[in-house]
């Protein structure tokens, strides 16, 4: 299936998943999610162990959980998979993905995972540190929130998975999750959002949605009075940055590097372009505002 099928809006009721995900975890302390058809987590709840909260926490660990998870959908897509679908996140822990289909089309996905296998805890240990050479967090921590993690056996994750399926069912029976198309406008305005924070072109993203450069771009004047593609990306980097500066400390040069310019120098440019004012001073510039409240 091409990325251009997986674009749907996807309607779910989010008290009642919220609850199966949560009623889930109390009954086996394994933790499960939700993720749109494209792998991204729709926010149903915060389902993170302390291990892997460490690492989400961190922009470059946050990075590579979402890049793991849009890639294991993608491979699971690609094989035609209607069933469970094991595969390691990039920090070597055990996951699996469920396809929730609709007309035989995956328009979601339950996971679980965030598991150790049966074998060694330490051989594991050693090959999941070998994967964090980035990680620049207290590794000692890190090491002891790993050893807490759940070891399951193959008989324990096939029981699980069995009743996973059956959810998958009841959610599909209940219509708790179902899909409606988006228009064209609205496909580009989604991948956008999605993907404004990776380094997309207009190439790229005509790719992707299977569109015309010349259709994206009239596209992107239609919803925006007239701005080129480029200067939507850039916006959208832009707010998201500016959201980043008043709600976190992290240096500049990060949040340059989260929202997707690899160029220090050119995001305060782009920034200053935007704002008027440099990304320094407008975190000054709100922290003296809220000081004043």
């Amino acid at each position: 299936m091409n990325e251009a099928q997986t674009v749907r809006n996807i309607l779910f009721n989010s008290t009642q998943l919220q609850r199966l995900i949560i009623n889930l975890h109390t009954l086996t302390g394994i933790w499960a999610n939700i993720f749109d058809g494209s792998g991204r987590d729709i926010q149903i709840r915060t389902a993170h162990s302390p291990f892997c909260q460490r690492i989400h926490a961190t922009a470059e660990g946050k990075a590579r959980c979402r890049d793991c998870d849009v890639r294991a959908v993608r491979e699971c897509r690609a094989a035609g998979n209607t069933g469970i679908y094991p595969y390691h996140c990039h920090a070597g822990l055990r996951e699996y993905l469920l396809p929730i289909l609709e007309g035989g089309v995956p328009i979601a996905y339950l996971v679980f995972g965030q598991l150790l296998e049966e074998s060694s805890r330490i051989q594991q240990w050693e090959r999941t540190k070998s994967l964090l050479d980035w990680y620049d967090g207290d590794m000692e921590q890190l090491r002891r929130e790993f050893f807490r993690l759940r070891q399951c056996s193959e008989e324990e994750i096939t029981a699980f998975a069995e009743v996973l399926e059956a959810l998958a069912s009841y959610i599909q029976l209940e219509g708790i999750i179902r899909s409606a198309e988006y228009t064209d406008v609205q496909k580009l305005e989604i991948y956008l959002d999605q993907h404004y924070m990776e380094p997309i072109s207009l190439q790229r993203i005509s790719a992707d949605l299977h569109m015309g450069t010349t259709k994206l771009c009239a596209l992107a004047k239609k919803f925006s009075n007239g701005k080129t593609m480029t200067q939507l990306i850039s916006l959208r980097r832009i707010n998201a940055a500016k959201k980043l500066l008043i709600s976190s400390n992290c240096p500049i040069s990060d949040v340059a590097g989260a929202v997707g310019f690899s160029d220090y120098n050119y995001f305060t440019r782009v920034f200053k372009a935007n704002t008027g004012m440099s990304p320094r001073a407008f975190r000054k510039n709100y922290e003296a505002f809220m000081k004043s409240q």
